[in-house]
Order: C-alpha cells, then sequence, then structure tokens
C-alpha cells in the first residue's frame, strides 16, 4: 500500500508586488543633470540645439535654393518668360515654402520628443 502524502502547503506572500517597487535608476536621470547645470546636462541641452540649428540651416537652405533660383525665370527671352515668371512667383513658390515649413516644424518636433525620451525618467512613464 502507497503512503499517502499530505498536500502541499500553502503559502501566502505579502508585500508590495515587484513591478510596483520603486527601484532607484541605474543612472543618474538627464533630467537632474540638466536641472543641476552639470556638464552632462550642458551637453544634452547643446545637442538639442544643435540638432535644431542643423533643422532650421538645412530649411533655410532649400528655401534660399529653390527661391534663389527664381529669379533666373526673369533671365528667358521675353515671351516665354511672362507667364511662366508669374506661374512660378504667384503659384509655385507658396506651395513649396509651405512644404519646407512643414518638413521644418515635423523636424523639430521630432528632435525635441527624441530629447524628452532621452530626459524622461522611464519609471515615471509606467
Amino acid at each position: 500500500m502507497a503512503e499517502q502524502q499530505p498536500p502541499p502547503r500553502r503559502e501566502i506572500v505579502t508585500g508590495v508586488p515587484r513591478g510596483a517597487r520603486r527601484r532607484p535608476p541605474a543612472h543618474t536621470p538627464a533630467r537632474s543633470e540638466i536641472s543641476e547645470q552639470t556638464s552632462l546636462g550642458a551637453t544634452y541641452v547643446r545637442a538639442l540645439m544643435r540638432s535644431q540649428l542643423r533643422a532650421g540651416l538645412g530649411a533655410l537652405a532649400v528655401l534660399a535654393l529653390v527661391l534663389g533660383l527664381l529669379p533666373l525665370a526673369f533671365l528667358l527671352p521675353r515671351p516665354a518668360a511672362g507667364p511662366l515668371v508669374w506661374a512660378a512667383l504667384g503659384l509655385a513658390a507658396y506651395p513649396v515654402m509651405w512644404l519646407i515649413a512643414r518638413w521644418y516644424v515635423g523636424r523639430a518636433e521630432r528632435n525635441e520628443a527624441d530629447f524628452t525620451g532621452l530626459v524622461t525618467d522611464p519609471a515615471e512613464t509606467a
């Protein structure tokens, strides 16, 4: 006859669930580096400013290139240049400027989102 073993003992564990425990961050959050004005925080801010400046100068360069070439249309012979110049100045220039501006705003927002993701403590978002 086999000997019956008693059922395993049930234990109740009390305490804070593992996911809810507040662990100290493995590194100092970048936000504190910025607010304390350390050299690392200054580097983060400089990187953001540099990326925003790069986007702005890129948009300006494309705008200057596209709109800077418009005066060359005035050098065309008069019969061909008349309607072409007015169409370029009155119709084509504004959508091009709008597209460049839209690209710039999207790029600037992406830079800011990347920076915000860098300085936000992952424990705060969970």
